[in-house]
């Protein structure tokens, strides 16, 4: 499993802490540091089956002040996303061809039954 994680998330804590609980082999990606790509995000966003725009955080500050009155295109989005990882909805835990945000932690769990 991969989880794209922010330390100084509560959730992402949570969620890793669930994770461990049940014996989970996982890859923690911080994605703050290392932002996924074009291609990461598109192929994350299929696994998640969401648009762009469903994984904007529109309570961040960022989102607030640069982007809230503004109609973008999916590619744009993601552009956005790419180039301003903090917009991007967290935690995020991947198993294999199945994704699911983390809010609250205890959804992470319908990952473990797959």
């Amino acid at each position: 499993m991969i989880i794209y994680y922010n330390p100084r998330c509560s959730k992402c804590r949570d969620t890793l802490g669930l994770l461990e609980a049940n014996n989970c082999e996982i890859e923690i990606r911080e994605y703050l540091k290392k932002p996924p790509t074009k291609k990461e995000l598109k192929e994350l966003l299929k696994k998640l089956k969401l648009k762009p725009f469903d994984l904007v955080r529109t309570s961040e500050p960022l989102y607030v002040q640069e982007f809230a009155d503004k109609k973008l295109t999916n590619e744009q989005w993601i552009t956005a996303l790419v180039k301003n990882p903090i917009l991007i909805e967290r935690p995020i835990v991947i198993n294999g061809e199945t994704a699911i945000i983390g809010r609250p932690p205890v959804l992470v769990l319908d990952l473990l039954k797959k």
